[in-house]
């Protein structure tokens, strides 16, 4: 789940499988009740299937979700006047593992390492601000905490050939944006 109608979309097929939800957030179901049947098991699957979700009960699988999940809220949804992370520090402490763990499992599963998963999260939300055009370059530089213009845009202009200037007069972004879940892709 990358995306606060994705919750929605999960907490409201849970109530309708008459499943008691203690919590949902970003990547994350708590149930009441977490000694489902098969069967109840099954018919939720089934159900996410559907939704375009599914559900992960592998511990290491549940860790990159929820590494990705922390980026995404962060890179996305946060609104702080702190915008340069640590994101060492960051994951580290939300999730409670060594960041050297974290980094290794992340990649040597995603077949990305986690810095470029977060360049490439940080692009997608460049060009979400470019397309709504209510921000000036500088502006989304300090917004997601880069050093400068010339940073953000030469790291642009390698992951997708475009500099932001020209990208956004061409109008060409809407047709290169992606979904937040396809990212990594």
């Amino acid at each position: 789940m990358v995306c606060n109608r994705c919750i929605l979309m999960i907490g409201q097929e849970l109530e309708k499988q008459e499943l008691q939800v203690r919590s949902v957030v970003l990547g994350e179901v708590e149930l009441e009740n977490e000694s489902l049947s098969k069967e109840q098991f099954d018919r939720l699957d089934a159900s996410l299937r559907l939704m375009g979700f599914e559900r992960i009960d592998d511990k290491k699988a549940k860790l990159i979700e929820s590494m990705k999940s922390l980026i995404i809220q962060f890179i996305h949804n946060k609104e702080s006047s702190e915008r340069k992370y640590n994101w060492s520090t960051v994951l580290s402490e939300s999730l409670h593992f060594d960041y050297n763990y974290l980094s290794n499992l992340f990649s040597s599963v995603e077949g990305v390492t986690l810095e470029q998963y977060i360049i490439k999260q940080k692009i997608e939300r460049v060009k979400e601000l470019l397309f709504y055009d209510e921000l000036n370059l500088s502006e989304i530089a300090d917004k997601l905490g880069y050093s400068s213009v010339a940073h953000l845009s030469t790291q642009f202009k390698k992951m997708t050939g475009f500099t932001p200037s020209a990208l956004k007069k061409s109008r060409e972004i809407d047709m290169e944006r992606k979904s937040l879940d396809h990212i990594s892709e």
